[in-house]
């Protein structure tokens, strides 16, 4: 169960944090702060914020590992995409806080992160 189950949850949740912290730090970093001023707020970086993304990874982790269990990985990509982003980027976009010139590099780094993802937890659950 551990090998099959929790490895392959806890291996893809480290892929996605890593993931989410290397694009929103080092690559998306000044797109933020700057929306964020401009709409006279500051954002969040405190270290709440930054645990609840790691249980965002975690649960992330967890919605692919279950729809692994019944789709193809192409699929496991496309529906764990639109439920971790699209749904994501829609409500946020709603909100007025979604910087959307970081889409032109956080869509195809965000597909990627989730066929990874997808990829770690289809290897690593498949039965031998």
């Amino acid at each position: 169960m551990i090998k099959k189950t929790i490895l392959p949850i806890v291996l893809a949740s480290a892929w996605i944090s890593i993931s989410e912290f290397v694009r929103n730090t080092f690559l998306l970093h000044s797109y933020w702060l700057d929306h964020y001023k401009n709409l006279g707020i500051t954002f969040p970086e405190q270290p709440i914020n930054g645990a609840i993304w790691g249980l965002w990874s975690l649960v992330f982790a967890i919605v692919i590992f279950i729809l692994a269990k019944k789709f193809t990985l192409v699929h496991t990509t496309i529906l764990s995409w639109i439920i971790g982003f699209g749904l994501m980027w829609l409500v946020i976009g709603n909100l007025g806080v979604l910087p959307t010139g970081i889409l032109i590099l956080a869509f195809p780094l965000s597909v990627l992160e989730s066929f990874l993802a997808s990829l770690i937890i289809k290897k690593l659950s498949a039965d031998s």
